[in-house]
Formats: structure tokens, sequence, C-alpha cells
């Protein structure tokens, strides 16, 4: 196991916001960053990362925790494994009880070990293209007539096939690798006659990445001209490769990709490596299959802008079509370059060398409007019913754009371009977006048909009751909230955080995971341990992890123009702490009081004696008389 130095070192290291950055496209929001959520597919930004506090809370999906907390949640990794993934990218060497490195193993999950045996592939593929001479002369040789410079192989980490049936599984095995694992990930074929060979024979082989940078796919190329076999064939869908939720080359152009603030989107593997070696990063290709929304939500969480290279032979244009309005729905800003007809990004980046290519770019680059009148201004210009159903299909792409104020800016670009008038789009606008709108009615009304009815309700409880629980779950959430955020404060000759549990010690807290934070607060404070958000990010469950981002998170903040240019002033929460800590916790003893009162009410009605009675009448007299107590100095009208 992972000695807990090595663990230590890996933590005072982080920055969350450089881990988060690796994955999402954060944007400073005052003193803290958002980003649209890498969980949901959600339109409004709600994801947080806090700095001061090296948390995130995701309030789209609920997640929330540390640097740790969200590797795992983002790429399904183990503890242990989000450890080793932190101390590479932070060049924290690892230390190991050798003693229980076999029980580590031996415990590693099925997708723990596709992850290992997928990068021992790569390494031996590369070894192959380097090192042997069949690498050499046939897959090295090929990577230098596309110009692959040597650094550009180590950045893509190519590799080289042996053409032999068996060579990776005779290696892999002989390492202790078994063959039932290198089935499980795509790397050794089994027929039912028992044959068996390898995948990927006698061809060079490019690494698929996902966004921490593991291998978790292959594309291979082979480099004879048999007619029986096809020119690309790549790893098929594991338990960590779904081909339509992956963009090749986007693990190398994430960064790239956040500086420009915008990607080229293309289609093959050597079209993003060339494009690299022209000097142009922020490149990723959709690995040889057709555009997914999937992939199109990976794109939108490190940039809304998205240009799409294409051939510009016929199917390059058909290509082009298919696609525009698919980005256009996921809520992207499109662009597109048509490249010169029998030219792809690959062989036009080497034709006309970086600095060319850079300015064709540039110089070629339209918004889809422009591209799609152009098209069909080609095609209809004098035939007034192609005209209008061009006009169709240009309003038709303007209608699954999902923000309302970009089809209107559209909508005018359009009616300028065209000279036709803005009123008449509108209209074939709303008529579309009435049709899609009645079209989802019914396939919802008929998808509810088909549902099963819900079981009968059997047992409610009384609203009054149901109410009262939720206010003092409420209340104990703010009770927790303050204390995680203010404990060090200061209140009268104390810290807030032993004011506030001197006046809990007898309240028990009706929620499990407050609960759990309280105990934890008490524990800590017994111990003189500094308890703040770092303690139970430390110590804490995934549960509490999770609440404790939540309620240490804040969603929104002021602008500072409320003082700075309209000299608005109000207090600031931290300036009043004294009142609303103290103010919270008779709230919460008010409650749990009224609560208690519910409960002798039951007794009342269930006493069989009068002794029964008259001690439930007693207790009930007591419990109003701390009621009204409270109620008088938070200033509570309350029935008598």
């Amino acid at each position: 196991m992972i000695t807990r130095e090595t663990i230590d070192e890996v933590k005072n290291r982080i920055d969350i916001v450089d881990v988060v950055g690796d994955f999402v496209s954060l944007k400073r929001s005052g003193q803290n960053y958002k980003a649209l959520s890498p969980f949901t597919n959600e339109k409004t930004a709600s994801f947080y990362v806090v700095p001061s506090k090296g948390i995130f809370k995701d309030f789209s999906s609920g997640k929330g925790g540390d640097s740790i907390t969200f590797v795992m949640e983002h790429e399904g990794m183990s503890y242990l494994e989000a450890i080793r993934y932190l101390a590479k990218k932070y060049g924290v060497e690892i230390k190991e009880d050798a003693g229980r490195r076999e029980e580590e193993l031996a415990s590693q999950s099925e997708r723990d070990s596709l992850y290992i045996i997928m990068n021992f592939a790569k390494d031996h593929y590369r070894d192959l293209l380097m090192k042997s001479d069949e690498g050499k002369s046939i897959g090295l040789s090929y990577f230098r007539e596309r110009g692959f410079n040597d650094r550009t192989i180590e950045k893509f980490e190519l590799g080289y096939a042996l053409n032999e049936w068996d060579n990776l599984t005779r290696t892999a095995t002989g390492k202790g690798y078994s063959e039932d694992m290198l089935e499980k990930a795509g790397l050794l074929i089994k027929k039912d006659e028992g044959r068996k060979y390898d995948r990927f024979r006698g061809r060079v082989i490019f690494p698929v990445q996902n966004l921490s940078g593991k291998v978790i796919a292959f594309g291979a190329r082979i480099l004879t001209k048999e007619k029986d076999q096809p020119k690309y064939i790549n790893s098929p869908e594991t338990e960590i490769y779904h081909k339509s939720n992956v963009l090749y080359g986007l693990y190398q152009a994430k960064n790239a990709i956040r500086k420009e603030e915008f990607c080229f989107l293309v289609e093959g593997y050597t079209d993003v490596i060339s494009m690299h070696q022209a000097d142009v990063e922020n490149v990723v290709a959709s690995s040889g299959t057709a555009l997914t929304e999937d992939q199109i939500k990976l794109m939108r969480r490190f940039t809304e802008n998205v240009t799409v290279l294409y051939d510009g032979d016929a199917a390059g244009i058909k290509a082009a079509l298919r696609g525009i309005d698919l980005v256009l729905k996921g809520g992207l800003n499109v662009r597109i370059v048509l490249l010169p007809d029998g030219e792809d990004p690959d062989s036009f980046s080497k034709k006309s060398g970086s600095t060319e290519f850079k300015k064709y770019l540039h110089d070629h680059t339209q918004d889809f409007i422009s591209f799609k009148i152009g098209l069909y201004s080609k095609e209809a210009s004098h035939d007034p019913i192609k005209k209008a159903e061009a006009i169709r299909e240009i309003v038709a792409s303007i209608s699954v754009i999902p923000d309302p104020i970009k089809r209107s800016v559209y909508i005018q670009e359009t009616s300028m371009l065209l000279k036709i008038s803005e009123a008449v789009l509108f209209t074939e606008l709303n008529k579309i977006l009435i049709q899609d709108r009645d079209k989802k009615i019914q396939d919802r009304s008929r998808v509810r048909a088909e549902e099963p009815l819900p079981p009968p309700v059997v047992d409610i409880a009384p609203a009054s009751k149901t109410d009262l629980a939720s206010i003092i779950l409420l209340q104990e959430r703010e009770t927790i909230r303050l204390l995680l955020n203010y404990a060090e404060s200061p209140y009268e000759e104390q810290r807030l955080a032993d004011f506030m549990l001197a006046e809990l010690e007898d309240v028990e807290f009706t929620d499990p995971v407050l609960k759990e934070i309280y105990e934890m607060f008490k524990k800590g404070i017994e111990q003189n341990e500094r308890v703040d958000t770092l303690y139970f990010m430390e110590h804490g469950s995934p549960a509490v992890k999770s609440a404790v981002a939540t309620l240490t998170t804040n969603r929104y903040e002021a602008s500072k123009h409320w003082s700075d240019k309209y000299k608005i002033f109000f207090s600031h929460e931290k300036e009043i702490i004294h009142d609303v800590a103290y103010a919270n916790i008779l709230r919460l003893k008010f409650r749990l009081i009224q609560r208690l009162m519910e409960d002798n009410l039951v007794q009342i009605k269930q006493a069989t004696n009068e002794a029964d009675l008259e001690k439930y009448f007693t207790i009930h007299e007591q419990l109003k008389g701390a009621e009204k107590e409270i109620a008088a100095i938070l200033g509570v009208v309350i029935s008598k």
C-alpha cells in the first residue's frame, strides 16, 4: 500500500484549481471559480471550486469534496488510484509498504486492471516501434514519411504491432497478465473453435487517452494493401472505453483549447497529429465515428466555440451539413473551414507549411449561416422553389439552437444576407419550434401511457408533523453551516465553536450526516485539533465530504458595485455572526421543544390512568413555558 507520508506529500502539493482545471474550463467568479457541471448536461453553470478551502461543489448533481474526491468521481478511480494519478501529476515519488503490495494487487477492481493492461500494451507497442527491426523499418518509416518528428511520436505515444498472430499475448502472459483480461481489454480475440490471436497485427498504433492521460483504447492503421483488411481498426467497447464519449487528442489539446478559447474539430488521428506539428494544438477528432451528443458535451466543458474542418469535396460538404445541427443543438457556437478540394488537414498542413496553414484557417473561417447561405445560393440561384427550400433548411438549423437570444441574432443575420423580412423568418422559426414542442409533448404522453401506474400510497404522515420535521432539518443544517464557516470566529471571551457546542450539548440531531459532522466537531475540539474544511476532507466519509462542500460553498456573492458604485451598504454575515449564531441556537431549540410537545400530546392521548395523565400534563406545561420563553426572545407569536 502507499505510505502515509506519500499521501500527505501529495495532499500538500495539490492545487484544486489546477486539478479540476485539467477536466473542466473554469472561470473566475469573485474569489472562487465556476463552470458547467462535468457530471450533468446543464445550461447554466452551477459547478463551483473554492480554492481557499480546497473544495468543489456541483449543485446540479449534488457531488462535492476535495481534489481527490473530484478525481475519483470524474474518472471512476479508487482512492489509491486517484492518489497515484495526483502523485504523478505533481512529481511525488510513490513509496509503498512492500509487505502489502500483493494484497493491493489482489484487491484491484477489474477497471483498475484494464487500465494497467492497456498501459502495458501501449509501452509494448512503443518499444516495438523504436527498437524492433520490423517496427523501425515499417512503422517508424511510415511516421517519418508523414513528417512526424520524435517529439510528436513521443507526445502521442505512437507505436507498432508486429505482424505476428500472438506477439502481444505471449509477451503479456509471460509478464503475468491473464488472457481473460487481454480479451476484456479488446487486445485478444478468441473464436468459438478455440482459435485466438492479437487484435492488432502488422499495424501502426494510435493510443486513445482519456482526460487524465490514461490509455483506454487503440486505433491501428494497416500499411499494406490487403483487399480483405480494413484500413483502420479500433478497440471494441470495454468497461473503460465508450467511443461515443471520447475525443481523440483532447488530453493533449485541453490546455491550448482553454488558451485559445475555441477548438478545431477534425475527423482522423493523423489530422490531429499533423495540426500539432503545424503548431495548431487546440484540435480534437471524433475518432473515426460520427459525431455524438456526448462528444459535444465533452467539448463544451472546455469551450463553447468550435470550428469544424472539412474536406472541400462533396463528401466533406455533406459531412459538414450533418454535423452542424448536432453541434448547434449542443449549445456550441459553430464556425466552418472548408479546405481546398482533395485536401484534408493532414495533407494541407504539410503542403502549405505552418505559417500559411494557420493563415488559411484564419482567413477562411466562416459562421454556419454564411456557410449554408453560400452553399445553397449556388444550388438555388435561379430556382425560387429551391431557394425557398434552402431558406427553410437554414431556419431549421437556427431552430435547434437552445439559446433564444442567439436564435434572434442569427435570424437577423439571415434576413440581412438573404434580403428577406425578419417577420417571415420568425414566422417560419416559430412554426418549427411549435412543431418540435408538440412532438415532444406527444412523445412524453406516449411514454407515460406505457409506464405502469405508481403503487397506491398507504400511509401519509400528518402535514403539520412533516412540516415540523422539515423545519428542524433546515435548522440543523443552518447550525452545522455556521459551525463549519465561523468556528474560529470570536464570541465574547471564547470561540464561536465553543459557545455553540456548549449550547448544543443536550441536542440530538435528526439527520444522520449532520449528526456525524457534529460528532466529528466535538471529537476534534476535544483533541485540540483545528476543525475546518480540510479536517473533514481528511477524516470524513464521502457523504460528510459532500455535505461539507455544500455548506461551505457560497453559490452567490454580492457584487462590489452595490457599495462601490451605488453606495448601498448592508451587513455581511461574518460582521453579525454573534447575533446570527445566538438566534439560530434559539430557533433550533424552539422547534425541538415543539416536537417534544407533539410527542407528549400523543402520550397524553394514550394515557390509561390518572398518574400518567398528570405526569404528561406536567411535562406539557414545562415545555409550553420553555416555548413561550424562547418565543419572547425571538419575537415569535405563538398560539396559547
